[in-house]
């Protein structure tokens, strides 16, 4: 486990995912992370996380409260110079996203934000889309 002044990360099952991501997006991807788990340790209604492998990448759900979708990392040879957050295509998420944020955050379809990992991360609209993500079912 890595500890930090706030919440604790698992070292398993993710963390060796990320090792085979490029420096550039590693470095991205462990950031979102760390904001995932400090926006969970900063809301009790969002309860523990469980951090996953879905599709070979890592995710995030709130198993015991069930208060969020899953949040998936991704970054794609394809598109080797962005990282993307996911959530579940079914969601309103997106739409809510746009809302809020178009001409602040890179959307993807109905399912990721894309961030270009040659520019500094979004800190307050990516903390709210995951706050948003994390607390998803409780709105419902």
């Amino acid at each position: 486990m890595m500890k930090t002044a706030a919440y604790t990360v698992p070292a398993k099952p993710a963390a060796a995912v990320f090792d085979n991501f490029p420096a550039a997006a590693r470095k991205h991807l462990l950031e979102i992370r760390a904001l995932i788990y400090e926006t969970a340790a900063s809301n009790p209604l969002i309860g523990t996380l469980t951090e996953t492998l879905k599709w070979g990448e890592p995710a995030y759900m709130t198993q015991a409260t069930k208060s969020s979708t899953t949040v998936r990392l991704g970054w794609k040879p394809k598109s080797p110079s962005e990282v993307a957050l996911y959530v579940n295509c079914h969601t309103s998420l997106l739409s809510q996203w746009r809302d809020l944020y178009t001409g602040e955050l890179k959307f993807d379809g109905n399912r990721a934000l894309l961030f270009d990992v040659s520019q500094p991360l979004p800190g307050d609209p990516l903390r709210h889309c995951i706050a948003m993500a994390l607390t998803y079912h409780l709105d419902k």
